[in-house]
C-alpha cells in the first residue's frame, strides 16, 4: 500500500484541525507550501491521525448499529435501510476501510519513528494505542486485513489471520502503555501540542489504553480460559486492566465536537468540517432515520419495569404537533411537542411488510402527513419522527431544531442525542468499563458485584450525557422547549437507578448486554456483543432477526435463514487490487468458499465468524 503514504502528504499539509486548543498545527510543517514525509512532523500528524480514526469508527458504528436493530430508515431508503433488515449491501463497507488506511494508518509509522527519535515517547505511545484501536477495527469489521505488511512499501500486502491481527493489537497496546509511562527526553514536544483526543493528558492515555485492553479481551468469551496473550479468555486480567482504567467519567476520553463551519476540511473527498460530529456527518444532516420498537421499548419498559428511562426523550426524537381525535394514547406529549414511537420491525404486524415505515410530510394546511397516495395502513406512521437535525455555525440556521418546512416553526424536529453536530464521541468511558465489569462478575457468579457495577455504569451514562444537555441549553435557552434538550434530573435518576433496573437478586446477564448498549449506543461494540453472544434474544432484549429478512429473496441470499451477520465483506478496493492475497488467506478461514475464484464475494460471506467469534484456536 505504498501509494496510500503518498496521498497522506496532502492530507497532513492542507489540514490545520480547528478543534479545541489546536488551532496552530500546521505551522509546526517547515515548508506548507512543499510538504514531504521530511517536514511533516510528529505533532502535526497525530491531529490528523485521531481525526480520522475517530471517522472511521464513527461510521462504522452507525453502519453495523443500524444492523443491531436500535435504527432503521423509511422504506427503501437507500443502503442503510436495506442493511435495517439484515439484506448486507456492498455500498457500506468501504468508507470506514478508506478512512482508517488513508486517513490515518499511513501516518502511524512515521509518526512512531519521528517521535521515537526524539524522545517523544508519549507520542509514540499513542501511535501505538491508536494502530492497535483502528486495526482491531478491521478485524472487527472484516476478519482477516493486511496488518504486519499494511501501509509499508509493498503495494499488495499480504494479509495476516484474525488472531495475528487481534494478539499483535493487545501486544502493541501493551507497548503503549509501557511508552506513556515513560519521562519524554529534554526537548520533545509535549503531547497536548497535538493531541485533541485527550488534550495530552498521558494519564487519561493510560487509562483509555487499559480500558481497549479489557474491551478486546472479553471478546474472547468463547475461547477456552488461559492468558489473553495467547488468545485464551482471561478473566483475571480483564478485572486488572479494569482497574487501571477510568475510575469515574472524569476520567473518559471524550471528543466534544463543536458547531463550527471551519476553513479547515477533511481532505479525503467529502469537504467537510473537521469539528462537527461524524455522526451528524452520516445521520444527523440526512433524511428518514428512525428509532426502533425494541429501542424504545428499552428506553421506555425496561425488562418490564414501569419506570421509564430519564434517557429515552433524550434518544428518542420529538417533534413539534397537534393532537387530533386519532392521536395514539400511546404518544407522549410535552405541551406542543409529541415523542416518536418505534417502528416494529420483528413482528408480523412490521411496517416494513406492507411498505413502511414511511416519511410523514408537512404542510401549513395539513400539518404533519402521510401521501394519501400511499396506502391505507400506512396512513398512520406520522407517529414515527425522524432523527435529522440542524445546526447554527455550519449550516446558518436559527438552532438545532430541524424544520421539514424550511422557515416554519410549527415543522421543527428535535434530533436525537448522539446525531447532532456537537454531539460528542464517547471513545472510551467509565460506564462501559462498569458494564464489562458487571459482565465478567456475573459470569464469576458474583452477582452482588456485578449489580454494583451494572448500577454504577447506569448512572454514569446518565452523567456523562448531561454535560452535553447542559451544554446546549447554556448556548441556546430556547431549546428547553423541547425535552430532547433538557438536562435529566437528579431525582429522575435517581428513581430510576432505584426502581427502574431491578435487583441483584433479578439480575442477568441480559439486562447487562442491554444496558450496555444503551449507554455505548453508536459503538462496534454493540455488534461485538451480540457475536459473541450468538444474537441471543434472551440476552438482547426485544431483540429479533427482521420480519422482512425472512421474507425478501435478497436478504436470505446474503444471511440464509438460521445464519447471522457475522462480519462485512472485503470493500471493493481489496478485491480489485490486492485479489490473490485475499484469496489466499481463504485457505486458513473456516467456512471460506475456495472453490470459488475469490471467496470473499461468495453471497453469504458475510455470515462466516470472524476469528474471535469463533471456537478456532
Amino acid at each position: 500500500m505504498k501509494y496510500i503514504r503518498s496521498i497522506i502528504l496532502c492530507c497532513v499539509c492542507l489540514m490545520s484541525l480547528s478543534l479545541v486548543s489546536c488551532n496552530e498545527w500546521l505551522n509546526v510543517n517547515v515548508d506548507p507550501e512543499n510538504p514531504s514525509s521530511v517536514s511533516a512532523t510528529y505533532q502535526t500528524r497525530l491531529a490528523h491521525i485521531e481525526f480520522y480514526t475517530n471517522s472511521a469508527q464513527q461510521f462504522a458504528a452507525w453502519r453495523s448499529s443500524l444492523s443491531m436493530g436500535d435504527w432503521t430508515r423509511y422504506y427503501n431508503g437507500s443502503t442503510y435501510w436495506h442493511m435495517s433488515y439484515w439484506n448486507p449491501q456492498t455500498g457500506a463497507v468501504t468508507t470506514p476501510y478508506q478512512w482508517w488506511f488513508v486517513g490515518a494508518a499511513c501516518n502511524i509509522e512515521d509518526m512512531y519513528k519521528k517521535a521515537m527519535e526524539a524522545g517523544a515517547y508519549h507520542y509514540a505511545g499513542v501511535a501505538k494505542v491508536i494502530r492497535a484501536y483502528g486495526f482491531m477495527m478491521m478485524t472487527d469489521l472484516y476478519g482477516e486485513m493486511p496488518y504486519t505488511d499494511a501501509v509499508g512499501e509493498n503495494a499488495t500486502p499480504a494479509y495476516d489471520t484474525g488472531k495475528d491481527i487481534y494478539l499483535g493489537c493487545l501486544n502493541e497496546l501493551n507497548e503503549g502503555l509501557e511508552l506513556l509511562a515513560k519521562t519524554q527526553e529534554e526537548g520533545a514536544v509535549a503531547l497536548s501540542v497535538g493531541d485533541y483526543w485527550n488534550g495530552g493528558n498521558t494519564a487519561k492515555w493510560i487509562k483509555f489504553a487499559n480500558l481497549l485492553k479489557a474491551r478486546y479481551c472479553v471478546k474472547l468469551s468463547k475461547k477456552a480460559a488461559g492468558s489473553y496473550l495467547d488468545g485464551k479468555y482471561d478473566a483475571d486480567a480483564i478485572l486488572d486492566a479494569l482497574s487501571k482504567g477510568p475510575q469515574s467519567n472524569s476520567d473518559n476520553t471524550v471528543i466534544y465536537h463543536t458547531d463550527d463551519n471551519s476553513a479547515t476540511h477533511d481532505v479525503l473527498g467529502w469537504d467537510e468540517p473537521v469539528d462537527y460530529s461524524p455522526l451528524y456527518s452520516v445521520c444527523g444532516m440526512n433524511a428518514g432515520y428512525m428509532v426502533t420498537e425494541m429501542l424504545y421499548k428499552n428506553l421506555t419498559s425496561f425488562a418490564g419495569s414501569t419506570i421509564e428511562d430519564p434517557r429515552a426523550d433524550k434518544i428518542i426524537p420529538w417533534a413539534y404537533s397537534g393532537k387530533s381525535e386519532n392521536t395514539p394514547a400511546s404518544i407522549k406529549w410535552s405541551g406542543k411537542w409529541r415523542r416518536s414511537l418505534g417502528v416494529d420491525m420483528v413482528s408480523s404486524k412490521s411496517p416494513s411488510i406492507t411498505g413502511g415505515p414511511l416519511r410523514a410530510q408537512f404542510s401549513v394546511a395539513n400539518n404533519w402527513f402521510i401521501d394519501p397516495k400511499s396506502a391505507a395502513e400506512r396512513m398512520g406512521d406520522t407517529v414515527y419522527v425522524e432523527c435529522t437535525s440542524e445546526s447554527k455555525g455550519y449550516a446558518a440556521k436559527p438552532d438545532l431544531f430541524y424544520r421539514r418546512l424550511a422557515g416554519n416553526d410549527n415543522s421543527r424536529e428535535s434530533g436525537s442525542f448522539y446525531t447532532r453536530v456537537s454531539s460528542p464521541t464517547y471513545l472510551g468511558t467509565y460506564s462501559e468499563a462498569c458494564f464489562i465489569k458487571a459482565e465478567v462478575l456475573f459470569n464469576k457468579g458474583d452477582k452482588a458485584g456485578a449489580f454494583t457495577a451494572y448500577k454504577e455504569g447506569i448512572k454514569a451514562s446518565m452523567e456523562q450525557m448531561n454535560v452535553s444537555l447542559e451544554s446546549w441549553c447554556a448556548g441556546d435557552p430556547g431549546l428547553k422547549e423541547c425535552p430532547s434538550f433538557t438536562p435529566m434530573t437528579s431525582s429522575e435518576i435517581n428513581n430510576y437507578i432505584a426502581n427502574g433496573i431491578g435487583t441483584s437478586a433479578d439480575l442477568t446477564l441480559g439486562k447487562i448486554l442491554t444496558q450496555k448498549r444503551i449507554a455505548l449506543h453508536f459503538s462496534v461494540e454493540i455488534w461485538n456483543d451480540m457475536r459473541r453472544y450468538d444474537f441471543d434474544t434472551d440476552l438482547f432484549l426485544n431483540w429479533g432477526v427482521p420480519a422482512l429478512h425472512d421474507i425478501n429473496a435478497a436478504a436470505l441470499k446474503g444471511i440464509p435463514r438460521g445464519e447471522q451477520y457475522r462480519r462485512w465483506r472485503q470493500c471493493s478496493h481489496e478485491i480489485n487490487y490486492n485479489a490473490a492475497n485475499l484469496q489466499a488467506i481463504g485457505e486458513k478461514v473456516p467456512g471460506a468458499d475456495m472453490s470459488l475464484a475469490q471467496w470473499n464475494s461468495a453471497d453469504d460471506v458475510w455470515t462466516i465468524p470472524v476469528w474471535w467469534d469463533s471456537k478456532q484456536e
